[in-house]
């Protein structure tokens, strides 16, 4: 989290939520062409989460799968489903997308405001 400490200020319960994310195997990582972003992977996967004024994060796009450390975006192509950035494709395998929905209702877990 200390990578994070020169370009953005964290209240006190988004740091909380951060290292509940450590804590369940979730890495925080910069992405440097988001940098307004906190980064979090788990594996293969990644995901960009928005700091918000109300001491929470948002969810910026849909977690993915990351190609060569870059996010990829899902395509359908021939009827098929891949990942790809750039030139480099995976095919969304069943294997993949589990992957995939495992590291999202994780990832959800700890977002959602506990009781």
């Amino acid at each position: 989290m200390l990578l994070f400490s020169a370009l953005m200020e964290f209240t006190p319960q988004q740091i909380a939520v951060l290292e509940r994310l450590h804590s369940q195997g979730f890495e925080i990582v910069a992405f440097p062409m988001y940098a307004n972003y906190v980064g979090i992977r788990k594996g293969d996967c990644a995901v960009l989460l928005a700091p918000l004024q109300a001491g929470t994060f948002s969810i910026y796009a849909k977690p993915t799968f990351l190609i060569a450390g870059n996010f990829a975006v899902r395509i359908t192509r021939d009827g098929r489903d891949f990942f790809v950035w750039k030139k480099d494709k995976l095919e969304a395998t069943p294997a993949r997308l589990a992957q995939l929905e495992s590291f999202a209702a994780g990832l959800s877990e700890v977002l959602l405001p506990r009781a």
